[in-house]
């Protein structure tokens, strides 16, 4: 089992009690709960999904099994985990394995009890219980036995003070967080480089996708996210693969890697199917290369993500006024909101341990403040994080531009942005697909850093690397 050392873990217990205790002094008689995760089966009991941890749990505690829960008591700081020991029947069917008490010390807990015990201790105990969004319906059915409370209002029982302290704590990422950050981007880039070598005209999608996989497990990782892997790129999340690739297609790679500590890799790159940009193609593809690199280079301490993202739409729409597909001024663009037409969604959001860090905590949270209101038109209204950036967090950056062509119809249909959109010359490119670059970012005090080895971006790279 992949663990950090005893004084990881216990150092993170006492700063979300100091993070808490800063939110709301009031909590010194309350009990953080922490739920783990338990297997999910896919159809029957023993046939499960992929086991994956709570991220929270796996954060404060370290141990990346089944059927666990923790309690830290905010008066002592003291912590008890609550779990069983494989008994005898798992052992014929799973092996032996490393006890609990043993893995508990390894994260800096002494106090082990059985899993059955946690009723009995919360009823005991008659404290507050605080506890962060459940996302499991096995969870919120336990959460209601535990406080005696219908499942169905539970999630209106969480701790808003809770969530924000967990919040401070793993928005800024440690060193050691960052080693194991690159060496998922750096197993990613393993992807990546597969699936530019393994496309070709006449294959079908899965094909690829399948590479993709055999070099993701080659690393001993799993994926952080379902691969998103298409010739139709103008859609956003595209998890079917079932589409024969011809030459002329751009295909669309978004994936990326988990590593055995837990830590999330999300890149993505687009490349000519037949290994040659045609000319329409390197023009929105260095268009876009354009929005990422002078979008990475601005990213500061005290930046707004949010005017990353403007920022990305501006070059966009000035880009795409060179092209002859738009017209007019491009502050008066902004204003409508165009650029929403040909990127509706935003720049980039928080990683970590999940892919969009921390987003069962409340996307509220992680990456707006109550000074910061989220938008409500097409991009920005999808923009996961755009408050002040600030030292330790790693974010993604990855403008895209897409065609779609329901969407260009609808609002060609209704004159909307008719002042703006050349909707003729759009009539060319509404079998393009779409565009999107993403790297993942380190913002320190000194700028922002791409972090792992590099992936091949440019042009020209791209098509050595696929000839």
């Amino acid at each position: 089992m992949n663990l950090f050392s005893n004084t990881t873990y216990t150092d993170r217990r006492a700063g979300l009690l100091r993070n808490l205790n800063t939110q709301n002094d009031s909590h010194g008689s309350s009990l953080i709960l922490i739920m783990g995760n338990t297997e999910s089966p896919m159809n029957y009991r023993d046939n499960i999904y992929r086991f994956r941890q709570d991220s929270n749990f796996r954060y404060y505690f370290g141990i990346n099994l089944p059927n666990l829960h923790a309690v830290i008591d905010c008066a002592s700081g003291e912590t008890i985990l609550f779990g069983n020991d494989y008994s005898m029947e798992d052992i014929i069917w799973v092996g032996e394995q490393e006890s609990l008490t043993s893995l508990a010390e390894k994260v800096g807990i002494r106090d082990i009890r059985p899993l059955n015990d946690l009723h009995k201790y919360i009823k005991e105990s008659d404290r507050k219980v605080l506890f962060t969004p459940p996302y499991r319906h096995d969870n919120i059915i336990l959460l209601g036995s535990l406080l005696g409370e219908s499942p169905l209002i539970v999630p209106s029982l969480v701790s808003e003070d809770l969530i924000k302290a967990i919040v401070a704590q793993r928005s800024i990422k440690t060193e050691e967080e960052i080693v194991q950050i690159e060496d998922a981007i750096n197993i990613t880039r393993s992807m990546h480089l597969t699936a530019m070598q393994s496309t070709a005209p006449d294959l079908y999608e899965y094909e690829v996708v399948g590479a993709i996989h055999q070099s993701l497990h080659a690393s001993h990782a799993e994926l952080s996210y379902p691969i998103i892997f298409s010739i139709n790129g103008q859609t956003l999340h595209n998890h079917h693969h079932d589409n024969l690739m011809n030459s002329g297609n751009l295909a669309l790679n978004d994936s990326g890697a988990e590593n055995p500590f837990g830590y999330s890799g999300d890149i993505t790159r687009t490349f000519p199917v037949n290994g040659k940009f045609n000319s329409q193609q390197k023009e929105i593809y260095e268009l876009v290369l354009k929005m990422e690199k002078d979008c990475i280079a601005s990213c500061s301490v005290g930046t707004p993500y949010r005017d990353m993202h403007i920022l990305a739409n501006r070059i966009l729409l000035d880009g795409m006024k060179s092209l002859g597909l738009l017209k007019g001024s491009v502050e008066d663009m902004l204003m409508a909101n165009v650029a929403g037409m040909f990127m509706p969604h935003g720049l980039g959001h928080m990683i970590g341990m999940d892919v969009h860090d921390m987003e069962d905590l409340g996307e509220q949270y992680v990456g707006y403040t109550e000074d910061i209101e989220r938008s409500k038109v097409m991009g920005l209204k999808s923009l996961r994080l755009a408050k002040p950036l600030e030292a330790g967090f790693v974010i993604t950056v990855e403008p895209g531009i897409y065609f779609i062509p329901q969407l260009i119809d609808k609002l060609k249909a209704e004159k909307q942005h008719n002042d703006f959109v050349n909707y003729d010359k759009l009539e060319a490119y509404k079998s393009f697909g779409g565009v999107r670059i993403e790297d993942d970012v380190h913002i320190t005090n000194k700028g922002a850093k791409v972090l792992g080895e590099y992936i091949p971006k440019e042009v020209n790279e791209i098509e050595e690397i696929m000839s």
